[in-house]
């Protein structure tokens, strides 16, 4: 049963929603377990909860990655349950994995490319202002994502997303495997590209830092809704910080 703690008022449009999602990878066996969830336009929303929760698996059932068995997914009232990858990126959400989310092989400049393979007309004007967002990924275009580290290589892949201009952006453990200096980076990074009217729905195992940035956050524990509440009440709920904070942050 889900515990709510002190959400704003709802006024706002619900831009994407996930209603009693039952699903999982193998027939039979279930992941989710009744998830709900939403964004509203212009929200961050993190999604938070110890390993094995069904976190990533919540987020690419939005993505229609994993096949939903029972509920469904909204955008913008309308249904996208188990809609296609590519369908959902013309209607404007993009998803970045947690990992193998660069082709090594090719320059950042072709990354990115590759990020605007639906709509290839628009190329330049999203390059320009993806890399207006993220600098370096214009100065050193002509890079192979392979040679970059591992910060590098989340810029590259947040703004192969971007190339699309979404609406929505589901993030996966942006963060994973980086160094606290790198990871800190990175929560600035989406913390601007939410400030520049992108809704963004991010997993994150650093629970803590990542509830000091979001609009609303939910916790997940075994498939379901555990908690939900703003980013400040869930990171000072006695609860919260006894049950998940203390042995999901660093």
């Amino acid at each position: 049963m889900m515990n709510s703690i002190v959400t704003p008022a709802d006024t706002t449009e619900k831009l994407v929603e996930a209603k009693n999602l039952i699903a999982g990878y193998l027939p039979g066996i279930n992941i989710l377990n009744g998830c709900n969830l939403y964004a509203s336009q212009g929200e961050l929303v993190g999604i938070i909860g110890p390993n094995g929760a069904g976190k990533s698996t919540l987020l690419k059932a939005l993505f229609g990655l994993v096949k939903v068995r029972e509920g469904s997914v909204t955008l913008r009232g309308e249904e996208i349950t188990n809609m296609r990858a590519d369908e959902l990126v013309g209607r404007g959400i993009g998803f970045v994995p947690q990992s193998n989310n660069v082709f090594p092989s090719l320059t950042i400049e072709e990354n990115l490319q590759m990020g605007a393979f639906q709509s290839p007309s628009s190329f330049a004007e999203r390059f320009d202002f993806v890399t207006d967002l993220f600098p370096t990924l214009g100065t050193r275009r002509k890079q192979r994502a392979g040679s970059l580290s591992g910060g590098e290589r989340q810029m590259v892949a947040m703004g192969r997303a971007l190339m699309m201009n979404p609406s929505v952006l589901l993030l996966d453990e942006p963060s994973a495997g980086l160094s606290p200096a790198l990871q800190d980076e990175v929560f600035v990074r989406v913390r601007e590209i939410n400030e520049i009217g992108v809704t963004v729905i991010m997993v994150e195992q650093n629970a803590r830092r990542c509830l000091q940035i979001v609009d609303r956050g939910y916790v997940l524990d075994q498939g379901t809704n555990a908690y939900e509440g703003t980013g400040k009440s869930l990171s000072t709920d006695a609860k919260v910080i006894e049950l998940y904070l203390g042995t999901l942050s660093r």
